[in-house]
């Protein structure tokens, strides 16, 4: 089955908790702190495999969740990293956040890697908070929780050519003559429902890549028939065979069916229509052929026109060889450029990412995700914990923010499901 889009939620792991340990030793006096580290949660790894030209595997998993870190042990000891979930998909894959519809990766060259989703940082032992006024910590840090979210993954094939055109012009047949695949063939509309890939192999030895795409109709740019749910798949072909059913035995006239497919192209994206294409006439044995071919020639002279018989392989060697020149006088990557957005990395003040909200006349909530991160890795069961979130609050600029926001001592201010007592003196640690 071919799978060309799903939606599925990720989670990173969590990082491991710092521990809280003391070195205890003869002939070791006041051995001191010596909690370790928790380890690192593991990462959701995107990586692109040559093998894989379809989304299936992803169909069926709504949630896909690393490994959280280990907590860290005695001795100073770190504890163990998560591991990561690597998701091996197709080339050509775009992964995109599916609130916002922001691309965050574009897979476009074999074994490319990217993180989606980081995890959490391991907290740190209490060794590390280790002063001269505090040589003996009590108190560790909670590893931070790994990212979360919603993606959406779309797969638009790369291949070297693509084969456009009406329903039943013989797009099937093409590809099953000059390459190993074998889709379905059938004498009626939409046979093909899904795009099918095959090496052509060219007599000199040279070869490309042939997608036979689902035939498009008027209006495909619009959602009509198949849409754009194919269009997609032709963006990155390098080179388009146009066929062309010359005898017009379903009905339609060669000349509008090329003036309506390539109308759709340029609907769909406007530089299609500037990708090299060659266009073939086909069902060149069938009656009226020749006659429409000759109108062909005369509403477009400047087109040059392959004529063949695809159901018995006639007249298919020249235009191959043609498309097979052309593709060798293109970049491999052309059409193929990742479509990431460049990112610009600014100095961001702290005191920008909290809100101050009041709720009465006497109690206030803060939130932002920079004060939620750090109050998951306090330990609410340790004052010297808590005392240490309060004095990176006033390093922040909370407190301050508070004061001008017109907090009053002995308000109360609420941080995520946990209330505070505002007060201006905070006991040193």
């Amino acid at each position: 089955m071919f799978v060309d889009k799903v939606k599925i939620k990720i989670k990173a792991g969590d990082g491991g908790n710092g521990i809280v340990a003391y070195r205890r030793e003869k002939y070791v006096p006041l051995g001191g702190p010596y909690g370790g580290d928790g380890g690192d949660g593991g990462d959701i790894v995107f990586q692109v495999d040559t093998h894989k030209s379809t989304l299936l595997d992803l169909r069926y998993n709504k949630l896909l969740k690393a490994e959280s870190g280990f907590n860290g042990k005695t001795k100073k000891m770190h504890g163990a990293r998560g591991a990561d979930v690597v998701v091996r998909v197709p080339v050509g894959t775009t992964i995109k956040d599916a609130a916002s519809g922001q691309v965050l990766a574009d897979l476009v060259y074999p074994d490319q890697r990217v993180v989606i989703a980081q995890g959490g940082k391991g907290g740190r032992g209490n060794y590390h908070f280790a002063t001269p006024r505090n040589s003996a910590p009590n108190f560790a840090e909670n590893g931070e929780i790994g990212e979360s979210r919603e993606i959406q993954l779309e797969l638009r094939l790369l291949a070297d050519a693509g084969l456009v055109g009406f329903p039943s012009v013989g797009k099937s047949t093409f590809i099953s003559v000059v390459s190993a695949a074998r889709p379905e063939i059938g004498d009626y509309p939409f046979t093909t429902l899904v795009p099918n890939l095959g090496v052509v192999k060219v007599n000199d030895g040279r070869s490309f890549v042939l997608a036979d795409l689902p035939g498009l109709i008027e209006n495909a740019h619009l959602g009509k028939g198949l849409g754009i749910q194919f269009l997609k798949h032709i963006e990155r072909c390098r080179v388009l065979i146009h066929l062309i059913d010359m005898s017009g035995s379903e009905g339609r006239d060669p000349i509008d069916d090329y003036k309506i497919i390539n109308h759709e192209l340029v609907s769909y994206k406007h530089d299609l229509i500037k990708r090299p294409q060659f266009v073939v006439a086909n069902k060149m044995d069938l009656e009226g052929s020749r006659e429409n071919l000759v109108r062909f020639k005369q509403a477009y002279p400047d087109l040059v026109v392959y004529e063949c018989i695809t159901l018995i392989a006639e007249g298919l060697d020249p235009v191959l060889y043609a498309v097979m020149d052309q593709l060798d006088q293109m970049p491999q990557d052309m059409f193929v450029e990742a479509e990431v957005s460049e990112v610009t990395f600014t100095y961001e003040n702290p005191a920008d990412q909290f809100s101050i909200e009041r709720i009465n006349e006497n109690t206030w909530r803060i939130s932002g995700d920079l004060l939620e991160r750090k109050f998951r890795q306090i330990n609410m069961d340790s004052e010297e914990s808590v005392l240490r979130f309060g004095h990176t609050l006033r390093k922040i600029g909370v407190d301050e923010a508070l004061r001008d926001a017109g907090v009053q001592d002995g308000d109360i201010v609420i941080l995520m499901n946990i209330q505070f007592v505002f007060a201006e003196n905070v006991q040193e640690i």
